[in-house]
């Protein structure tokens, strides 16, 4: 693992995303300039969103390029510096990509990691950019009230299970809806969710959601779009708010033709909003904070889906997004200091 590697974008799905897309290569180790300093990358995160970082069309940001290295959240330690503010040592959460080694100025760093807070790898999930997610879209977008009905989408993953174990953080009832026995299982004994419903095993969502939510739906965090969204949109109350996270069950493009929540968001005057977290990097660490002292209170448990070696990143994002993974989904670049 003392050689370097990067993991390079050699096509587009077509429609699929595929291993085939990424091609492992030698690369030569970086030379660590003035005001830099050399990372060694431990853990790689996958991310759901990243079908759409590869796709031909940009959405939210600009496609990778054809021939350049994967990009990605990472966290790793300096192993060389020539940067006052990063000695050698630090642990870093950053955006360094699919490569066992990088350089950087600090401007791709997110924040410094504590080791001694929490396992390095929970910066890139429950005290990471999962947790972070969870957090603005339903404390800060949704603002759910003690007592409320908050509804997620793929609860068993890795922004789901937060969202849950924040709401109930919250005092409000959590349903989630996931696919699988176990990873209803998962939500039920595991991360706190007053319900559960496996919408692979149910033939009817709707009645589903009736019995789970008998007091209707007061906050949707939605992570899926089609069928799952029109579903828990029929259920909103008066004044419901509706956070936009994710579209993992209907394709980017073309955009597809389906029911119109329009009237639904008249009659019952809601409001629905779709973010991003890289809106909010400014205030990370803050956010990161918050997390940080539910979790000193024993608020947060969590599952990690981990592969073996950078070359083996294109196979499990595949199976990240064919919705195999068992957890958080990360990839073991190194070891941990």
């Amino acid at each position: 693992m003392d050689d370097n590697l990067e993991v390079l974008l050699r096509g587009r799905p077509a429609p699929s995303v595929t291993a085939e897309l990424f091609e492992p290569v030698p690369a030569p180790m970086p030379t660590v300039g003035s005001g830099q300093f050399l990372i060694r990358v431990i853990w790689l995160s996958l991310e759901p969103a990243m079908r759409g970082w590869i796709a031909e069309a940009a959405n939210y940001s600009t496609p990778v390029p054809l021939g350049a290295p994967m990009t990605g959240f990472t966290v790793g330690e300096v192993i060389e510096s020539r940067h006052a503010g990063y000695p050698v040592g630090t642990i870093v959460q950053g955006r360094q990509g699919w490569r066992r080694f990088a350089v950087s100025d600090g401007s791709d760093i997110d924040r410094v990691v504590d080791p001694a807070l929490a396992p390095i790898s929970t910066a890139l999930s429950v005290l990471g950019i999962n947790g972070a997610t969870a957090y603005v879209g339903l404390v800060e977008l949704c603002n759910p009230k003690a007592g409320e009905t908050v509804v997620v989408t793929t609860a068993a993953g890795a922004v789901g299970s937060m969202v849950g174990q924040i709401a109930k953080a919250l005092g409000c009832r959590a349903v989630g809806v996931a696919g699988g026995p176990d990873k209803v299982h998962a939500c039920l004994e595991e991360f706190g969710f007053d319900a559960a419903i496996d919408y692979k095993a149910t033939p009817d969502l709707g009645s589903a959601l009736d019995t789970a939510c008998p007091d209707g739906v007061d906050c949707f965090f939605d992570n899926v779009g089609a069928e799952q969204f029109d579903c828990v949109m029929n259920r909103i109350n008066i004044g419901a708010r509706i956070a936009i996270c994710g579209t993992i069950g209907m394709p980017s493009f073309p955009l597809p033709v389906g029911p119109r929540p329009n009237r639904q968001l008249l009659i019952k005057r809601a409001r629905m909003q779709g973010f991003l977290i890289l809106d909010h990097f400014d205030r990370y660490a803050g956010i990161i904070e918050h997390l940080a002292e539910w979790y000193r209170a024993g608020r947060f448990r969590w599952r990690e889906d981990v592969t073996d070696g950078l070359e083996n990143a294109g196979g499990a994002l595949v199976r990240l997004l064919a919705g195999r993974n068992t957890g958080k989904a990360l990839v073991r670049v190194g070891v941990d200091p």
